[in-house]
């Protein structure tokens, strides 16, 4: 009896594992600001597709479990872990009174400067600096819109901090009645060239272009913030089923270990 079918259940239980951790990412950042959900693709992964059928040899008629003997394995599928994604979808908004507190209401997302370059967040929920700067929460600085591909470092924003700041709902930032800018919101033509790069920033993948295109009427609402996407009580959901299913790949591994044992402890003794 073959007990290659441990490598089945053991690649089971290697994507669940993967799967427990995007969901407990999505779980920790419930309460992150413009915090966009990941999500664990899989797909399967069969040992027949690399062999001739003829190689393989295996039975298409009604067969005993012996008829399996020759396969070497060829019958059995796995489970591949292809990668996450993320979901864009539009999370609630929730209103804060703050005159920097601006959230995206569709598409789009504002330019930030940070030490490895220009990011993109959907987190408006902006400050004002010790030097009198337009920051996020990570003290990096929020971009104003730029003509003739300006230099990130002069589309920052710095108020006097002789009169009250304010952003409209058009993304035009106002240093009391002096308007200073218009935010800088993009969209990006193919979400999928993103990826998370920590603290809520995204960049593009090295393998794609980044094309974005400027937005020129923003939908934003100033006062509100956008909230997490992340539903905890279909992420805990999630959670439980993921678990059922790895302790379920769990006791199918012991089986097969119980098998190798017996065939090598029992079979074979009896065989000597």
């Amino acid at each position: 009896m073959s007990t290659k079918g441990i490598f089945t259940a053991l690649s089971g239980a290697l994507a669940q594992t993967t799967k427990i951790d995007t969901i407990a990412n999505n779980i920790a950042n419930v309460n992150t600001t413009g915090f966009k959900k990941d999500q664990q693709t899989f797909s399967e992964y069969l040992t027949a597709f690399e062999k001739e059928p003829e190689v393989i040899g295996i039975p298409r008629t009604p067969a005993s479990i012996g008829d399996f003997y020759d396969t070497n394995g060829g019958d059995k599928s796995y489970v591949d872990a292809s990668g996450t994604y993320t979901n864009f979808e539009q999370g609630s908004l929730k209103s804060t009174g703050g005159k920097l507190d601006v959230a995206i209401d569709g598409q789009g997302f504002f330019e930030v400067n940070t030490p490895s370059g220009v990011r993109l967040t959907r987190a408006g929920n902006f400050t004002v600096d010790g030097d009198g700067q337009l920051v996020t929460k990570d003290g990096h600085a929020v971009l104003l819109e730029g003509e003739n591909l300006a230099a990130p470092e002069e589309r920052t924003v710095r108020f006097s901090g002789k009169a009250s700041v304010s952003i409209s709902d058009g993304g035009e930032v106002f240093d009391g009645d002096q308007r200073l800018g218009k935010l800088s919101l993009v969209n990006v033509k193919n979400p999928d060239s993103l990826q998370k790069v920590g603290n809520n920033y995204y960049g593009f993948k090295s393998n794609m272009a980044p094309e974005i295109t400027s937005i020129a009427v923003p939908s934003l609402k100033q006062g509100f913030i956008e909230t997490s996407n992340v539903n905890i009580v279909n992420e805990m959901t999630e959670m439980i089923l993921a678990q059922r299913v790895f302790e379920g790949t769990q006791k199918a591994i012991h089986a097969y270990d119980s098998m190798a044992d017996k065939m090598i402890n029992v079979v074979g003794s009896v065989k000597g």
